[in-house]
């Protein structure tokens, strides 16, 4: 009787373990899950910032240029002023 007792004992404590094994690596693969899916939320947010700082940068690009533009076409009407008014001084001497 003694050894049959034991071994429900021992059975009960078995099962009891591998109870909580079952549980413990259900844990792990919903934190593992979890895991993986808070690292893909932050991939996701990671490319759209890049995305957006390309974008902010291709339209301070674009900005630059357009300026450039109207600089150079200033300076151009600029100098062609400047030969108009030393061409006309120099017909009134």
């Amino acid at each position: 009787m003694r050894k049959f007792v034991l071994a429900a004992a021992v059975a009960g404590a078995a099962l009891t373990l591998s109870a909580c094994g079952d549980k413990t690596a259900d844990d792990a693969a919903a934190t593992a899950s979890d895991a993986a899916m808070t690292a893909s939320d932050a991939s996701v947010d990671a490319s759209m910032a890049a995305t957006d700082a390309a974008m902010g940068a291709a339209d301070a690009a674009a900005g630059a240029s357009t300026a450039a533009t109207d600089a150079a076409a200033a300076a151009s009407t600029a100098a062609t002023d400047a030969a108009a008014a030393a061409s006309d001084a120099e017909k009134k001497m």
